[in-house]
């Protein structure tokens, strides 16, 4: 059906309907109903027949107040355009995806004079990532003898993309090296002392070390003469993200996966303002997405454009493509820091074997992202059997991974094992603290 019945015509009708009260042995008065009823309904029908081809000049647009990101409200503002020479009263409801957690009426009444325009706003928060598709927007127009309302649609469908939460990771930035995030940053990045990059020369002071010290410059002096480094810039990191099983657990409202994507976007904004290149893998059975490492804002949409809609699979991740694949494609040593999970001895196992892929040109972290604090789990007391099952299990986790993690060391590299809770701030300290001693 096209058309609804307004108010107007069931009062008329209803009022149609009073003289048939008096109409007992009148038979020329119920007639008289009769007749004023078919009128009525021929009315209602001619007016929806004259009203019901919208004028062109009646239009609508959807517009947005900004980018959509998982966990922000974002306004949606409808917005309805009379660029022809008569009013119209209409009934507005816009067709959002479903997905999103609505705030606010979608639905709107508005008197749109001749030549103006008329607007009403909601908003929608994205509980995930990815891709999601606007309806166009359905309208009720007042005919213009008030019987009916004509139902149309009116705009047109809109694509939109949920991309990572640039703000929230920015948030575990902050969080991760106080107020002053930029300064800090900057000042472990010149700090003067064991770095690769020469910096200046300066009078010998005691506790320098021997091995700094520019014999040539101090016999053209005849004095004791020290170099001095600051900590190299225009590194390179490359963060591999695994997007397989075990990145797919949910902690919380969101998965691992979403959890390492947040913690990486802060570190790529770490990196930017300690004036490194950061690049990204993200690998399942094969590599899935790979950004070279650079820098820069168009960088950072970059990567935001390529994590928007990606999603971990129910799959065993290869580590051996993966690094096989960083090693080709990464000729500058780099730090390379894998963001997965490990809760078997055959996935520790690969991820061993695999390493020795990237050793000894590159530098890698192993970081383990657990679902809670194991540690705090096995402290407790069991209370019944299910406990006693629950802490083993543990406790058989934490002999493994504690196992892969000093191998990883034993090899060379870098090892973490963390929460979701204490990703962020573990990653950025510790990517202060290999800038810092020059590990590079």
């Amino acid at each position: 059906m096209r058309f609804v019945l307004t108010r107007r015509f069931y009062v008329l009708l209803a009022l149609g309907i009073v003289p048939l009260l008096f109409a007992w042995g009148s038979s020329w008065l119920a007639y008289a109903v009769l007749a004023y009823d078919i009128l009525l309904v021929a009315g209602a029908a001619g007016d929806y027949l004259f009203s019901r081809n919208l004028p062109e000049e009646l239009t609508i647009e959807r517009s947005f107040s900004g980018r959509f990101a998982i966990g922000d409200p974002t306004e949606v503002t409808i917005t309805i355009k009379n660029a022809s020479a008569r009013s119209y009263l209409m009934r507005v409801k816009d067709q959002y995806p479903a997905a999103l957690v609505l705030s606010g009426e979608r639905e709107f009444e508005a008197l749109v004079r001749a030549g103006t325009n008329a607007s009403s706003s909601y908003e929608l928060t994205p509980p995930r990532r990815g891709r999601y598709e606007f309806g166009t927007t359905a309208v009720r127009v007042y005919s213009r003898l008030g019987l009916v309302w004509v139902q149309g649609e009116l705009g047109s469908e809109d694509e939109i993309k949920v991309y990572p939460n640039m703000r929230r990771a920015r948030e575990m930035e902050l969080k991760a090296l106080g107020a002053n995030a930029y300064l800090a940053i900057q000042r472990k990045s010149l700090r003067r002392g064991d770095g690769r990059e020469f910096e200046s020369m300066r009078d010998y002071v005691r506790g320098d070390e021997l091995r700094h010290i520019s014999w040539t410059t101090t016999a053209r002096r005849a004095k004791l003469t020290t170099r001095q480094y600051q900590i190299e810039r225009d590194q390179a990191v490359v963060i591999a993200l695994d997007a397989g099983r075990l990145m797919t657990a949910r902690i919380g409202n969101e998965t691992k996966f979403d959890t390492a994507i947040h913690a990486s976007l802060a570190l790529m904004s770490a990196a930017a303002k300690g004036g490194d290149n950061c690049g990204l893998v993200v690998f399942g059975r094969k590599v899935r997405k790979y950004l070279p490492p650079k820098k820069g804002i168009s960088h950072i949409d970059g990567i935001l454009e390529a994590l928007h809609d990606l999603e971990p699979e129910l799959i065993e991740p290869s580590y051996s493509r993966a690094f096989r694949f960083i090693a080709a494609n990464s000729k500058k040593r780099s730090f390379v820091i894998i963001l997965t999970d490990l809760i078997d001895k055959e996935s520790s196992r690969e991820l061993i074997d695999s390493l020795r892929l990237l050793r000894p040109r590159h530098l890698p972290l192993v970081v383990t992202i657990g679902d809670r604090d194991l540690n705090a789990t096995v402290s407790d007391t069991p209370r019944d059997i299910d406990e006693v099952f629950v802490q083993s299990a543990a406790e058989e986790i934490i002999l493994q991974r504690d196992s892969a993690l000093r191998q990883v060391e034993t090899l060379g590299g870098l090892a973490l094992d963390v929460t979701t809770q204490t990703l962020a701030p573990s990653l950025l300290e510790t990517y202060l603290r290999v800038k810092e001693r020059g590990l590079l």
